[in-house]
């Protein structure tokens, strides 16, 4: 179990406080503001120039790694969810969640070779999913509450969870180079699985546009 940062969990708490409960009861997602989109209008600034962090592209179909500004790897073909990525998510529709995420977690002992965990749900999804009536007031303060005890978001809610980046492990490499396959996750080459653990850690920020 990892350590609450508390400073950035108030952070995230206050940035995302509870609404009425009339919101869940009176759902209208077209008119729901899209919070993950507009954080990533601005998520691709390095937050300082020494900040090692990770872009991965949709459209493109990449993944970078940057330090500032400078471009030290990029991995192409990537695969992610079989049905697309996307602002909002709910369990079991493999899309890959669009964000602004930190990688929480390394498993080296995954059928995939290594898996990466990011920290999604992340607050921005959970008021999202509370606007659109997905979380209901009592899903959207249970989701607070396990984060500040854990120091994570549940991975077992209406929105699902277990979102990482990861390898092929026994994969076939042929599928993978030509289409999204994934249930959700991102996904990449064994070899480039080893190189981008080489290079990234638990903190590392990670974001998919």
């Amino acid at each position: 179990m990892m350590p609450v940062n508390r400073r950035r969990f108030l952070a995230m708490a206050l940035s995302f406080p509870a609404v009425a409960s009339a919101a869940v009861n009176s759902p209208s997602p077209s008119g729901v503001p899209d919070l993950v989109e507009a954080m990533l209008t601005r998520a691709h600034v390095p937050r300082h120039s020494n900040e090692l962090w990770v872009l991965i592209d949709d459209q493109e179909s990449t993944l970078s790694v940057f330090r500032g500004n400078a471009l030290l790897e990029r991995f192409a073909p990537i695969s992610l969810g079989r049905a697309g990525a996307k602002t909002q998510r709910v369990r079991g529709d493999s899309v890959t969640p669009l964000g602004e995420f930190r990688i929480n977690r390394f498993n080296y002992e995954s059928q995939w070779r290594t898996f990466m965990a990011i920290d999604y749900p992340t607050p921005a999804h959970a008021r999202m999913a509370l606007e659109s009536g997905v979380y209901s007031q009592t899903d959207y303060e249970d989701y607070f509450e396990y984060y500040r005890r854990y120091g994570h978001p549940s991975q077992n809610t209406a929105l699902g969870g277990a979102i990482g980046i990861h390898g092929l492990g026994g994969a076939d490499p042929d599928i993978h180079g030509r289409y999204n396959w994934t249930q959700g996750c991102v996904a990449v080459t064994n070899e480039q699985i080893d190189r981008l653990a080489e290079l990234v850690g638990v903190g590392t920020r990670v974001v998919i546009r």
